[in-house]
């Protein structure tokens, strides 16, 4: 057996932590360093498509998911008048072998993180523990951290960036390269304690973002021992950059509830929906240009710090998740981690690009935009008269091509 190379993972986010899970189940070596001083439940909804729920499922975490999420039955599609656009099966439903699943951001962390202590050991996670930069050699990397004790220098084979939007391992390989790029559009989320709406595992995109777009979905079931369910909502509405990037930043009640102030649909009262939750989060619509190189030598990246994108498509986590294969895979395959990396990056640098590039495009809600284009914003008649089940239909399936979770897509890998 070849030797394996001991890997540094930098950051415990859903990458680094489902990363060290694959590592492990490979018989690879590694540690995972992370700048927060402990793991909470923060964020709110995302979530798991078939392509990214397999390798979870392959990885022994289907009960857990099950336990902590919601398997999502199907995705609809609707004007801001209610009136249905298009609807079709999701996950399971959809023939698909694992399901699509829609989760709290924060019990999918936790999840992933206890899986990683019960299987690497306790200490497996070094909490508190922030890479500040690093050096390498032919042999190796030497990364600088901080820690509660004071800084420090660690030594590993590799180095994998999983440190996210505002990664250090990126902005070291990448001196200056920041290149933001903002979509024109920000967007409010929040949860709220509701009753199930439609099938009770649906989820739905509204509206469009011209006069404001809705993503909601349920994230957990019977929370209060009476049948309601945790719901997420996301809403999108076009105005001047008003922050960084910063997934927990606060953001104002005010300013997200007068656009969607008649929403009140037979199924949903969105107002209230929005109204009812804890807190709201702001985030702008941003994302960078896909760089032409992932990995130099025994470093590289994955995740958000290799291809942060337009959160459109619910496919950010997918798309790390899809990573952490690819790269435990080149590492058992090639013998010399400096090429291994190398093949990772070729592999799924051009896929992930493919993806950014679509997400500002063409996600799955563009849709919604022929339809608000087609009827000027007004209500049809009859969906068919407006654009046809076929067109509605092809936008989906060449999102899924791209994203890789297609049935032909999953058949081929």
């Amino acid at each position: 057996m070849q030797n394996r190379p001991d890997v540094l993972l930098a950051g415990a986010g859903i990458g680094g932590l489902t990363l060290a899970l694959q590592l492990h189940r490979a018989g690879i070596p590694c540690r995972v360093l992370e700048a927060a001083p402990q793991l909470a439940p923060l964020g709110v909804g995302i979530n798991i498509l078939p392509h990214a729920a397999r390798e979870l499922h392959r990885l022994g975490l289907g009960p857990a998911l099950d336990a902590a999420g919601v398997r999502t039955r199907e995705s609809v599609f609707y004007n801001r008048f209610g009136q249905l656009i298009y609807a079709e099966p999701a996950g399971t439903s959809a023939g698909y072998g694992w399901p699509q699943y829609s989760i709290h951001r924060g019990d999918l962390q936790l999840l992933l993180a206890d899986a990683v202590r019960d299987r690497l050991g306790p200490d497996a996670i070094a909490l508190g523990h922030r890479l500040t930069g690093f050096e390498q050699d032919g042999h190796g990397v030497t990364a600088a951290v901080e820690t509660p004790a004071g800084t420090t220098r660690t030594r590993a084979d590799v180095l994998i960036g999983c440190d996210g939007v505002h990664s250090v391992v990126r902005k070291q390989l990448h001196p200056g390269e920041e290149g933001l790029r903002y979509s024109g559009y920000t967007m409010w989320r929040g949860t709220t304690l509701s009753e199930p709406f439609l099938s009770g595992a649906s989820m739905v995109r509204a509206g469009w973002l011209a006069t404001g777009k809705m993503v909601v979905y349920p994230i957990r079931d019977n929370v209060d021992g009476s049948g309601r369910q945790l719901v997420n909502w996301v809403a999108e509405l076009e105005t001047p950059q008003r922050s960084d990037r910063d997934w927990n930043r606060e953001g104002a009640l005010d300013d997200v509830l007068a656009p969607f102030a008649g929403w009140r649909f037979d199924w949903l009262d969105v107002p209230e929906l929005i109204r009812g939750a804890d807190r709201v989060l702001e985030y702008p619509m941003v994302d960078q240009e896909p760089l032409e190189r992932w990995s130099f030598g025994r470093v590289t990246l994955l995740g958000d710090a290799a291809h942060p994108m337009v959160p459109r498509g619910s496919n950010g986590a997918g798309q790390a998740i899809l990573d952490t294969r690819a790269l435990t895979d080149r590492l058992v395959e090639i013998d010399d981690p400096v090429r291994a990396l190398a093949a990772y990056d070729t592999e799924r640098r051009e896929a992930t690009g493919e993806v950014v590039r679509l997400n500002r495009t063409n996600p799955p809600d563009a849709i919604l935009r022929e339809v608000y284009e087609r009827t000027g914003d007004q209500p049809f008649d009859r969906i068919e008269d407006v654009i046809s089940t076929d067109d509605l239909a092809a936008v989906l399936n060449r999102y899924r091509d791209v994203a890789g979770y297609s049935h032909e897509a999953l058949r081929a890998r």
